[in-house]
């Protein structure tokens, strides 16, 4: 075993590489791309003839992947969250077909929308789909859920996915690395018709896959990534999911004086979960993104245990957690050693020097303002969507990935002369 200072991107792709990778399938975008970069780079994927390439969108990521897993091979899927909405049909249908091969599709949300459109999380992708989830605390456990997580996957015959926020996919520590593993060998399914989704057989496959739910729920019981650590103030009860225990330990380097229940893994432990309950007065639920367990825990009309979080405004219910945020929600006094210097605070990214996009917005704006005075420009998802900015001011639109020209068709069929596509 070696010991090395991750980004908690790079700890996911070490621990594919180290469990026996056959093949990573996965679009760029923040904050997941340098999973596949890693990989990419690494000496043991030429060696050992890993696939490696970009793929031409998430869908065709997720497919790939599966078919990898068809023929009894481990694979991994990344993708920023809002790549989720474009691999969707193949990964629901993923959880009805089930794995040869070990399967982990990972999911990078973007809390605060550091590089994004919106703050969707991924955990309801997992819960719809009727899959096991991960949500590592820190660098090291995400190693080790993508290391015995193939596994896993093999085991259950499902593919897993995996949750990551943008603090931990970009902070470093350290993290044990383990032996490596060969990979599998070319098999396939004892069942000859477990990827023919024809409704007969798709509806076979859904029933066993929702007869398995108390199964799944055991497993979350028993897993190392679910722990219950007592506490002797009662008052209050907190569920910490993912990145939050670790804020929340930050707060609490002694330990915490309230019953903490970790949550690392989905879905939801029930035998814990009653036990926090029954043990509290109240309950506070620490989550990276929407409030997902708060409102399991609620129901829709929120009668019996008190449950504060995100919902009740206890947290904000938009943006990210951070040590702070946690301090002020347990009741703690919020003291910041140190103010953030001006010469770190937020501005806005702008274009490269010398970038192409520069000339190009500066032409085309001058071109369509003498020409076209009515004119409206539709951009898409990219470094062009900068053009939103000052000095260009140059677009009226930016989306989601492909957006762009078929807006500005709708916006013609509408009407419009002219729509501009970039």
């Amino acid at each position: 075993m070696s010991k090395q200072l991750l980004l908690g991107d790079e700890a996911i792709a070490q621990a594919a590489l180290d469990a026996g990778l056959s093949g990573v399938y996965a679009y760029p975008g923040t904050p997941s791309t340098e999973i596949t970069e890693y990989i990419q780079m690494a000496p043991i994927t030429t060696e050992q003839n890993i696939h490696n390439r970009w793929c031409a969108n998430e869908k065709t990521a997720m497919e790939a992947a599966l078919g990898m897993s068809f023929v009894g091979k481990r694979a991994l899927v990344c993708m920023k969250h809002v790549g989720m909405n474009v691999a969707a049909d193949c990964f629901v249908n993923s959880a009805i077909t089930g794995v040869k091969g070990g399967l982990i599709v990972i999911a990078a949300d973007d809390p605060s929308m550091h590089s994004s459109q919106n703050e969707q999380d991924s955990r309801f992708y997992g819960d719809f789909s009727l899959i096991p989830m991960y949500e590592p605390s820190n660098q090291q456990e995400a190693y080790d859920m993508v290391y015995s997580g193939f596994e896993f996957s093999e085991k259950l015959g499902e593919p897993i996915l995996m949750r990551m926020v943008t603090r931990l996919a970009h902070s470093r520590s350290g993290v044990e690395c383990k032996a490596q593993k060969p990979q599998n060998g070319i098999s396939f399914s004892e069942d000859p018709r477990q990827f023919i989704l024809l409704p007969g057989n798709a509806r076979k496959r859904y029933k066993v896959l929702l007869a398995r739910q108390d199964e799944f729920i055991k497993v979350s019981e028993e897993s190392p990534y679910n722990k219950y650590t007592d506490g002797p103030n009662k008052k209050l009860g907190i569920i910490a999911c993912g990145i939050g225990y670790n804020y929340l330990m930050e707060n609490y380097p002694e330990g915490c004086e309230y019953p903490v229940l970790k949550i690392g893994q989905y879905p939801l432990p029930k035998k814990q979960l009653h036990q926090l309950i029954e043990s509290c007065d109240e309950i506070l639920v620490l989550e990276d993104g929407q409030p997902f367990v708060e409102k399991q825990l609620k129901g829709y009309l929120g009668i019996g245990v008190k449950v504060k979080g995100r919902l009740d405004g206890t947290l904000s219910q938009d943006g990210e957690l951070n040590p702070d945020s946690v301090a002020r929600a347990v009741g703690k006094e919020n003291k910041s050693e140190f103010g953030i210097p001006s010469v770190v605070e937020m501005r806005p990214p702008a274009l490269c020097e010398g970038c192409g996009h520069r000339d190009m917005y500066i032409t085309l704006t001058e071109v369509l303002k003498e020409e076209y005075p009515s004119h409206k420009v539709f951009s898409d998802i990219g470094c062009y969507t900068l053009g939103a900015n000052a000095p260009f001011n140059a677009i009226n639109s930016c989306v989601d990935m492909g957006a762009s020209i078929t807006m500005a068709k709708g916006a013609a069929d509408g009407g419009l002369f002219p729509g501009v596509a970039v």
